[in-house]
C-alpha cells in the first residue's frame, strides 16, 4: 500500500488533513484504532511513528504555545475518532529535540510515497524536506499563506512569509541554503508531483495540481448550528504580528462590536492574553478562547446570526462550513492608517487581495 505521512503543527492544518482524506474518499491506517485521550497530556498522544505502508499516518509535530497544543490535542483526538493513526511528537522540547525527531520519524519519511504539510514556511517542514524529498507532496491550508506560497512558487521566488520585511536578517542569511533546497522540494518536476489542497482562491503555479477544499467533511460530521440572532466578532493575530497598530485595532473592535451588537470575541490562539484582557476591559465583550478551529466551533454552534472578521483565511472558510445555515461572514477591511510603520511593504496589497477575493462574505470598510 502506498504510505501517506502528514505533518501538521496547527490545529488549522490537522483539520485540513482530514477534510483531504475525506475529499480523497480514502479512509486511515488500516490497523488503527482511537488511542487514550489526547487531551490528558501530550506524552498520552505519543507512540511508534506510523509506518509509511499505511493508508495514512499523522505527526503532530507540537507547538510550544499553550493555546495550539490544547487545540491540538483535541484535533488529534478527533482525527483518532475517525480511526487515523496519531503521532505526538515533541519536536520543539528543548535541546535535542531536532535530532530526536529527525532519528525517529527518517525512516517513515524516506518511506513515504506522499507527504502533506500545512505550512511550506515552517523552517521545521523545510529542514525535514532538505533531508528527505517525496515523490508528491500535498501543501494544506494553514491560513492566508497558502496564497503567498502559490504566487512565489510560480514566480520562481524565495519563500517568505508576507508579513516580514524584504531583508533578511542574520538568521534569514543562515538558513537561506536550507529554505532554497525545500523550495526545490515543494516545487514540480519529473520526479515529484505537488497538490495544493484549498479553501482559498489559488492560481495553479505551473505544474501544480490545485484542488478545492469544500469543507465537506466539517459539514458532515458537525451541525448545522443553533444561530443566537446576535453578533460574534472573529478576532486577528495581526497586531502580534507587527502589521497593524494595537490601538488602532482595539478602537476598531469597539465600534464594530457597538454597530453590530455583537456579544462575544473569538480570540485568535496568537493573541496575547494583555491584548485580550484589553478587548474584554475597554469592549465589553465576552473573550472566548476556541478549543478548535473555528470552522469547528461555529459549525457545532450556537453562533451568531452574523459573524464578522478581519481580513484572515475564516472570511474564506466560515462561508463554506456554514453553507446554507443562514448565517452571514462579513469581512472588515483594513485601512492603511492601521498599518505600523514597521509593517512589511506587501502588507496592505495581500490584506486587500484577501478581502477582494473572499466571494462568500460582505465587504465592510471601517476607517
Amino acid at each position: 500500500m502506498t504510505g501517506r505521512l502528514a505533518f501538521v503543527e496547527s490545529p488549522v492544518q490537522l483539520l485540513n488533513v482530514l477534510e483531504w482524506a475525506h475529499a480523497r474518499g480514502r479512509g486511515p491506517a488500516p490497523a488503527a484504532a482511537p488511542g487514550p485521550d489526547a487531551a490528558a497530556a501530550p506524552a498520552a498522544a505519543s507512540g511508534p511513528a506510523p509506518a509509511a505502508g499505511e493508508d495514512l499516518g499523522i505527526v503532530v509535530l507540537s507547538p510550544n504555545d499553550p493555546m495550539s497544543r490544547g487545540q491540538l490535542r483535541r484535533m488529534a483526538q478527533l482525527a483518532r475518532d475517525e480511526g487515523f493513526t496519531v503521532h505526538w511528537q515533541e519536536a520543539r522540547a528543548g535541546r535535542g529535540a531536532l535530532v530526536r525527531t529527525l532519528r525517529e520519524l527518517g525512516g517513515p519519511l524516506r518511506a513515504a510515497e506522499r507527504v502533506i504539510i500545512g505550512d511550506p514556511f515552517s523552517r521545521y517542514v523545510q529542514l525535514l524536506l532538505t533531508l528527505f524529498g517525496p515523490r508528491h507532496v500535498t501543501v494544506v491550508d494553514d491560513g492566508t499563506a497558502t496564497m503567498e506560497f502559490a504566487a512565489q512558487l510560480a514566480g520562481g521566488e524565495r519563500l517568505v512569509r508576507w508579513h516580514r520585511k524584504g531583508d533578511l536578517g542574520p538568521r534569514e542569511l543562515l538558513l537561506a541554503p536550507v529554505t532554497s533546497l525545500a523550495r526545490r522540494r515543494l516545487a514540480p518536476g519529473p520526479h515529484r508531483t505537488v497538490e495544493i489542497f484549498t479553501s482559498l482562491p489559488v492560481q495553479a503555479p505551473p505544474g501544480t495540481e490545485v484542488t478545492e477544499n469544500a469543507y465537506a467533511w466539517t459539514r458532515a460530521r458537525f451541525g448545522p448550528p443553533a444561530l443566537t440572532g446576535g453578533a460574534d466578532l472573529v478576532g486577528t493575530s495581526l497586531v502580534e504580528t507587527g502589521v497593524v497598530d494595537a490601538e488602532h485595532y482595539l478602537r476598531v473592535v469597539g465600534r464594530l462590536a457597538r454597530t453590530h451588537g455583537a456579544t462575544r470575541y473569538f480570540a485568535h490562539r496568537r493573541e496575547t492574553p494583555e491584548k485580550l484582557h484589553r478587548v474584554a476591559v475597554e469592549t465589553g465583550l465576552q473573550v472566548v478562547r476556541p478549543e478548535l478551529p473555528l470552522e469547528l466551533i461555529a459549525r457545532r454552534g450556537p453562533v451568531g446570526a452574523t459573524v464578522v472578521s478581519f481580513p484572515s483565511t475564516v472570511v474564506h472558510t466560515l462561508p463554506l462550513a456554514l453553507a446554507g445555515t443562514g448565517v452571514k461572514v462579513v469581512v472588515c477591511e483594513i485601512a492603511p492608517e492601521w498599518l505600523k510603520a514597521t509593517a512589511s511593504p506587501r502588507a496592505q496589497g495581500f490584506l486587500a487581495g484577501i478581502v477582494g477575493t473572499a466571494s462568500g462574505a460582505d465587504r465592510l470598510e471601517f476607517g
